[in-house]
């Protein structure tokens, strides 16, 4: 009888998972990928989506060509309707949308063709908070002063965070934040802070870190808000949108919303695309969080590095769609604009 030594057995296992990259190889080698980024050059998504293609490739057998593209458009809406129903379903597509795309089509917002649980995940890269930033010389300083007077900020599309939580705010708390439309994109956004068109903006905070890296809070600009469940460990003394709940169900409320900061800088391909083909995809895009290129890369953009597994964020979309109805409704209520 043939006795299996744990050396034995780790050998047999890792040839098995050698076969199966091999047998995916003639698949891919000689392609392009095409990575889908669903907003305006330079704010935070794409910066993300541009680091993971220049990496990624290395990490799929056959080592295709990983080619980015902006797709803007109906706050990231156009890409997830390009995914759904014209991008290829074989995984030489991948794109990356607003975290908030499962809560706008449980919602039924307008322009969303798509199902967010039948995209498939490959993976987070790190999780997305959005603050609400406004110029030093503006008098509103926290949400107290934003309750009391207007405060005029850029925005951007509809379906995107940068208006939906202020619009919550709004909604829930009797903030005055008017937001000003029609900027393509948060880097157009922030200039026109800069220019004095506006009092602030609501955007990334990777995205004002990465744009204006000198903008600290309390010097250049006043955080008075984040948007997220737990503070981010660079803004401890910024209140979070939780810290505003005053009832259980305005607790709850908050969380199904501010999921979206925990789905983060999160990507996907295509519906209908062969299971083997998404679990190697996920397999290289856990790779590439671990590449040292890749995480130097990270370091030198001064964003952040907070890895979840496709197969865990396909879980977290799938939350808001238990949501229960009479939440849902509350969260449509606040939800409009």
């Amino acid at each position: 009888m043939k006795i299996w030594t744990k050396a034995a057995t780790s050998l047999f296992f890792a040839s098995l998972a050698l076969g199966a990259a091999q047998a995916q190889e003639p698949f891919y080698k000689g392609k392009t990928v095409e990575l889908i980024i669903g907003y305006p050059p330079g704010g935070s998504n794409d910066v993300y989506a541009r680091l993971l293609s220049t990496h990624l490739g290395k990490h799929i057998p056959g080592n295709p060509a990983v080619v980015a593209r902006n797709m803007p458009g109906a706050g990231s809406f156009l890409a997830g309707n390009h995914m759904a129903s014209v991008a290829p379903k074989d995984g030489t597509s991948i794109a990356i949308c607003a975290p908030t795309i499962a809560l706008d089509e449980k919602l039924g917002t307008q322009g969303v063709r798509f199902k967010t649980a039948q995209l498939n995940w490959i993976g987070r890269i790190s999780p997305l908070i959005n603050i609400v930033m406004i110029a030093k010389k503006s008098p509103v300083k926290t949400v107290a002063d934003a309750q009391k007077m207007e405060v005029t900020l850029s925005g951007t599309g509809v379906g995107s965070t940068v208006s939906i939580y202020p619009t919550v705010m709004n909604n829930m708390f009797g903030t005055k934040y008017k937001l000003i439309m029609g900027y393509k994109g948060s880097n157009e956004a922030m200039l026109a802070v800069e220019r004095g068109e506006v009092e602030g903006h609501s955007t990334a905070w990777e995205a004002l870190k990465t744009a204006h890296p000198s903008w600290k809070p309390d010097g250049e600009v006043t955080i008075p808000v984040q948007f997220a469940i737990k503070p981010h460990p660079e803004l401890p003394d910024v209140p979070t949108a939780m810290e505003f709940a005053r009832t259980p169900e305005e607790k709850r409320v908050l969380e199904a919303i501010l999921n979206a900061t925990e789905v983060g800088t999160a990507f996907f391909t295509s519906p209908g695309v062969p299971a083997e083909r998404v679990t190697l995809l996920r397999r290289a895009f856990d790779a590439t969080m671990q590449d040292p290129e890749f995480k130097a890369d990270v370091e030198k953009m001064r964003v952040s590095l907070a890895p979840l597994a496709g197969e865990d964020l396909q879980k977290l979309v799938a939350q808001v769609s238990d949501l229960p109805a009479d939440i849902t409704e509350i969260v449509r209520k606040v939800y409009q604009q």
